[in-house]
């Protein structure tokens, strides 16, 4: 189903029309939405649209945002789009309109073919592999190009044989033609701003050509790729997530135009290579994988089955609509990645956890622990550091409130950042790094190195597994302690999740001031619980102590939180300010609190060292009341 959208205001004389093109469009105030509704009324971002299965599903987003059949919707709430709906976002009307393009749903008819494609290459790859005993010969054995132009001539006849160039499978050889172009398109957009980024994942593999290429057939394929590309994208449109975004918007819309008019000899070339490039992606690369982690729009790639491959863009999670051939050819994929680190995942050891060379997370899991068959998720590390311009400019937090925190490392604050996986906490610690003063010796203590430190005095510590004879671990609590034998300015821990956080705290009260750390919790009040929990791990001590262990070493909370629209943001800058013994309590006092899910607003309440960051220049106190 093609989705149409009409909306309207009352002081405008006619109403205004939106087709969307893609699988989702974002409605809001803010200009980087689909559908830029302006008004001051309007929230940053209001509402989602978003294919869920093969319904249309509405996501309200902002608070007391969406109006829907005189029922106001609350943040997070669904409604499944199955007939046309009238709904208000204070002061637009907005009118759904589902339309049956010709009576036939693209979408799932495009969905249809991938799964039809998927059961081809599978018969293809199982013939391929007894015709050239693949699984026999090494990587190095079969990246020749002898023996590149001999898989590819094998290719060539096995397609044949099973019909992909025959008149009764002209639907399957059109959408595999335009796959092809639709990857050649974005690996064009992608290639152009990663020229100069290096990248496990972006390698140039000697086996990713097409050793038959025909060079007209390839001329033609690039001048396609360049009308299309003149179509679908403004030469203004520099952002590549933008650029992304309006391929997978418009890509086949293009498609169904342009495909009649070529000739079938261009557009069976084009399907063989495709075929060929998904094959050897197979046996030489990542599988349906390969193009995912190339494309620096997705941060996270989650394989929850074989036919099951859902990826994380700008915080939203969505099928990506891959899915592997089979389990072994799944598993096969996870131990070439793990192997990479000297890693290995077998039934005896099911479960993996690696850091690959450019920084990017793996967790892998198989049978007999992984019951739906083999998991993977991939948490790829970012081309570029992230800035805290980067944070302002997306909304994660405001230029107060980076002020202040800068502020307060300068002054040396304690400073722990909470909140929950994925969230950014991370990425803020690095951040917040940026402002330590260059002379100073820092000591960074991390599970899995993460921390992307640009400073010229910082020595990186990383724990280590048992070996296989149960000798040689180093936890990152004996990594703390041996970072205060290391004469540390400051300590940087990448999390807090064991008694480790006894220690932590013991070295943020003996002089090691300015240190930082990151801990899971939903609130800055549910940190203290959580220290709680954690500093008993290391010593059965009574919650009076570790309140005021906690109240000395810990200046600032802040919270990280993941909001329904997926966008991370500073949800709360929480001071610690000391123990009172009357009351027998921590007090806290928000000095920052998110309001109503869109700006970060100062409360009023000001920090108990306010007057050191105003002597010492560092900040006003008008800050707090802009």
């Amino acid at each position: 189903m093609a989705l149409r959208l009409w909306y309207s205001k009352p002081d405008w004389e006619s109403r205004k029309v939106l087709d969307v093109q893609g699988r989702r469009v974002r409605i809001g105030r803010s200009t980087d939405n689909d559908l830029v509704l302006e008004s001051p009324f309007v929230p940053g971002e209001a509402l989602l649209l978003h294919m869920n299965g093969t319904n249309w599903e509405l996501v309200a987003l902002g608070l007391d945002s969406v109006e829907l059949e005189d029922r106001v919707l609350f943040p997070g709430e669904r409604i499944v789009v199955d007939r046309p709906l009238k709904f208000k976002v204070f002061p637009f009307d907005i009118t759904i309109d589902l339309r049956m393009d010709a009576g036939v749903d693209q979408l799932a008819a495009r969905e249809a073919l991938e799964k039809l494609f998927a059961e081809f290459l599978k018969k293809i790859h199982l013939e391929l592999l007894q015709r050239m005993h693949l699984e026999q010969r090494r990587e190095d054995q079969i990246a020749t190009d002898e023996y590149l132009l001999a898989l590819e001539k094998n290719l060539d006849e096995i397609a044949k044989l099973h019909g992909l160039l025959l008149p009764g499978a002209a639907a399957l050889l059109n959408h595999t033609a335009g796959k092809a172009i639709y990857t050649r398109l974005l690996s064009l957009l992608i290639d152009q701003q990663s020229q100069t980024q290096s990248s496990v994942w972006t390698e140039n593999h000697h086996w990713s050509r097409m050793a038959s290429a025909m060079t007209a057939m390839d001329q033609q394929a690039d001048d396609t790729v360049a009308f299309i590309h003149k179509r679908l994208l403004t030469e203004g449109e520099v952002d590549l997530s933008r650029q992304i975004e309006l391929v997978e918007q418009g890509f086949w819309g293009q498609w169904k135009l342009i495909s009649p008019k070529l000739l079938p000899d261009f557009l069976r070339y084009l399907a063989l290579g495709q075929l060929k490039k998904d094959v050897k992606d197979i046996v030489f690369g990542y599988g349906p994988l390969e193009d995912l982690l190339r494309t620096p729009t997705i941060s996270e790639i989650m394989v929850v089955s074989r036919d099951h491959i859902y990826v994380e863009r700008k915080g939203v999670v969505e099928n990506s609509g891959r899915q592997f051939i089979s389990d072994e050819v799944t598993i096969s994929i996870i131990e070439r990645i793990v192997s990479k680190v000297g890693r290995r995942i077998d039934k005896s050891k099911p479960l993996v956890d690696a850091r690959l060379t450019d920084g990017s997370r793996v967790n892998a899991v198989i049978p007999p622990l992984a019951v739906s068959g083999p998991c993977l998720t991939i948490r790829k590390f970012p081309a570029r550091k992230l800035l805290v311009e980067d944070l302002i400019k997306g909304g994660s937090m405001t230029r107060t409130v980076a002020e202040f925190l800068r502020a307060a490392v300068l002054k040396r604050c304690n400073i722990l950042i909470s909140g929950g996986t994925g969230t950014g906490k991370t990425t803020l610690l690095n951040c917040l790094s940026d402002f330590i003063p260059d002379k100073e010796r820092i000591v960074t203590i991390e599970d899995t190195a993460e921390l992307q430190l640009k400073k010229e005095h910082v020595v990186r510590l990383e724990t280590r597994q048992a070996s296989v004879e149960g000798t040689g671990e180093y936890s990152i609590r004996e990594l703390v302690k041996n970072a205060l034998r290391m004469r540390p300015d400051r300590i940087v821990v990448g999390e807090c999740r064991g008694a480790e956080a006894l220690d932590m705290l013991q070295a943020m009260n003996t002089g090691h001031d300015g240190s930082l750390t990151t801990v899971h919790a939903n609130t800055s009040e549910d940190v203290i619980l959580r220290l709680e929990v954690l500093v008993q791990m290391a010593a059965n001590l009574p919650l009076e102590a570790i309140h005021r262990q906690i109240g000395s070493a810990i200046n600032l909370i802040v919270q990280m939180t993941r909001l329904g629209n997926g966008r991370r943001v500073v949800s709360q800058v929480t001071e610690v300010a000391g123990y009172d013994p009357h009351e027998r309590q921590l007090q806290l006092k928000d000095i920052f609190l998110l309001a109503n899910e869109t700006e970060l607003r100062a409360t009023g309440r000001l920090p108990t060292f306010i007057g050191e960051l105003i002597e010492k220049k560092l900040l006003t106190a008008e800050m707090f009341y802009q």
